[in-house]
């Protein structure tokens, strides 16, 4: 069966700062609640070659609302100058009935920040408390004990500059750190709990190793050390639906899926033509993962063949490339989308482009260039109006299965996403849709014009990959 996968632009906001981390909210009655890290490296206008520079942040946070077709869904909620971010995370569970934000910072603080709404109903982050992980040290990941929504004996583990990984346990309003040792020679730039056994933890260096500890064996040794990587490992997650699977990635662009209990031999590797940065199993749907892929940009990946044993590479079933820097943050919400999967171009394009003259005066202000050389276009007018959804541009394409197809036993029929994104030089967050539906379900046609975003390409073996960057027109900051 053909199935037809579309993402589109919902809406763009320029950051101001280096954008690098971004985070729905999990908690049901919050999962509306967006929240976004910046880190920018500063230095004052007297500075000279040798001086220092000072690492400033933010942290955002945004409430999406669909409001009608002419309104922005996105509305900024709140602004906090702190200093620079390099990631968030929401606890999975709420404490104290509330949502609670965890932030590594380049000061060397785990800070965290629990979410207020007031009888208006406007929510806002408020300090909590925050604990240092020792001098001269950046903290570089975070992650929570509470992946399958454990709320027991909550802990954060936490990664640094110096190499170390930092365990510590939550109090009431407090952070407690239980232990600290040294995992890598050079940079620890990912961390992460095992979610199905928390006393397992993972580790991830730029001494391209992977290594796993269990605290009740304490960390004098790792249980593993895997060299399978070849450069940087900078991504570990943990799948929340299948037992002992584990996601990780690493500069040297490849993600590869392991069973716990076979660290010697992954069950799969997968070429993504990006440094792989981050990456977040859906919370809802077991086989498919995102990933930020630096320099290649957004790729949503199906991994099912790949966790039953076939050994192949996952497929990649979207791709979202309307970023134009290095591609940092991005996550899954939970939110439910009302609207439909919106029909092929195909169907209304000239009805959409006569709506479009007649509503923006015929003109689209030009935001930023496309790897494709075509230019993108911003969802505002040259007079500032809101461009709705259903008049920016989208992007559609077909996948064959079976290498994608979901399971009908596990999946739903159709699978709509509302999605997050950021990205570091051009400061930008995005937010868009990803719709993924059978092709006779959908609307028909699939031929794609100029404006469109590219298709997602096959592979060897009937193996969708991810498509590598196209040259520029103009020279990047990267």
């Amino acid at each position: 069966m053909a199935w037809k996968s579309r993402t589109r632009s919902l809406q763009v906001f320029d950051t101001e700062l280096s954008a690098d981390t971004v985070e729905w909210c999990p908690i049901p009655e919050w999962h509306n609640i967006l929240a976004c890290g910046t880190y920018q490296l500063q230095k004052g206008p007297d500075a000279g070659p040798e001086d220092a520079a000072t690492r400033i942040g933010r942290l955002y946070l945004f409430k999406f609302r669909q409001q009608g077709p002419m309104c922005p869904p996105l509305s900024e909620l709140q602004r906090i100058d702190t200093p620079a971010i390099l990631d968030i995370k929401w606890c999975h569970v709420p404490v104290s009935e509330k949502p609670l934000l965890g932030m590594a910072t380049a000061s060397g603080e785990l800070q965290l920040h629990r979410l207020l709404e007031s009888q208006e109903g406007r929510c806002a982050l408020q300090t909590v408390t925050s604990l240092g992980l020792g001098p001269d040290k950046l903290a570089l990941s975070l992650d929570w004990s509470t992946g399958r929504g454990n709320s027991s004996d909550v802990r954060v583990v936490s990664s640094d500059s110096a190499g170390c990984v930092n365990v510590l346990s939550l109090g009431e309003n407090s952070l407690t750190a239980v232990s600290q040792w040294k995992a890598h020679d050079f940079e620890a730039w990912i961390s992460a709990f095992s979610y199905w056994d928390t006393q397992l933890v993972y580790s991830g260096g730029d001494d391209c190793k992977l290594k796993g500890w269990d605290l009740r064996m304490g960390p004098s040794s790792p249980t593993f050390t895997s060299k399978r990587h070849s450069m940087g490992v900078c991504s570990v997650h943990s799948s929340p639906h299948r037992e002992r699977i584990l996601a990780t990635g690493s500069y040297d662009e490849q993600v590869l899926l392991w069973d716990e209990r076979n660290m010697r031999q992954p069950l799969s590797e997968s070429a993504l033509g990006g440094g792989v940065w981050r990456l977040k199993w859906h919370p809802t749907h077991e086989h498919l993962l995102l990933a930020a892929c630096m320099h290649n940009d957004f790729h949503i990946l199906h991994c099912q063949q790949a966790l039953e044993g076939s050994g192949g590479a996952c497929s990649v079933v979207a791709s979202y490339i309307l970023h134009n820097s290095l591609a940092y943050g991005a996550d899954w919400s939970q939110l439910s989308l009302e609207e439909p999967p919106p029909c092929s171009p195909l169907e209304t394009t000239e009805s959409r482009q006569s709506q479009t003259e007649r509503r923006t005066g015929g003109h689209l202000r030009i935001q930023y260039e496309s790897p494709t050389a075509s230019f993108d276009t911003s969802l505002e007018d040259d007079t500032g109006r809101y461009i709705p959804e259903s008049l920016s541009p989208s992007s559609a394409s077909s996948v064959a299965g079976p290498p994608a197809c979901p399971n009908p036993a596990v999946d739903s029929p159709a699978v709509s996403c509302l999605m997050a994104s950021c990205s570091f030089y051009d400061h930008m967050l995005h937010v868009w849709r990803w719709d993924w539906t059978p092709q006779e379900a959908g609307c028909t046609g699939t031929a794609q014009g100029e404006g469109e975003r590219r298709a997602v390409g096959e592979g060897d073996g009937g193996q969708a990959v991810a498509p590598a960057k196209y040259a520029k027109c103009t020279t990047r900051r990267e």
